[in-house]
């Protein structure tokens, strides 16, 4: 995958330019197929590496009629503004879309990646609310 394919001019480009690129190193490093969590935390790794802030497993709170009803853990938010959620599966479909703008609603964030590294190809999808 080259990562000028996915370029794009819309809110937070930089940023997720650059998780794409992550992603991409991780995936060269790590191999397709893992579970999810050696992906996420490479990218822990490769975001330091690459100095981009981040939080992994920051918590935000699901409300209802103003009623806190659970939570929501997303695996990294990089720089307080863009969800990352690593996968291995099949493919991306409408349910892991959906997910991710229940995500952006619940944080009140507007840009999610969804990232899936089951192949020797990163597929990814760039979620905006």
């Amino acid at each position: 995958m080259n990562a000028d394919e996915h370029r794009y001019d819309g809110p937070h480009a930089t940023l997720t330019f650059a998780i794409i690129g992550c992603a991409m190193e991780v995936l060269n490093m790590l191999g397709h197929g893992l579970h999810e969590k050696p992906y996420e935390n490479g990218l822990v790794v490769e975001c330091r590496l690459k100095g981009l802030s981040f939080e992994q497993q920051k918590r935000f709170q699901v409300s209802y009629k103003g009623v806190t009803v659970g939570e929501y853990v997303p695996d990294l938010v990089a720089g307080q503004s863009v969800i990352v959620d690593t996968k291995v599966i099949d493919r991306i479909t409408d349910l892991e879309r959906g997910q991710m703008m229940n995500y952006l609603r619940i944080s009140k964030l507007n840009v999610g990646l969804i990232l899936d590294f089951k192949r020797p190809k990163l597929e990814l999808e760039r979620i905006i609310l």
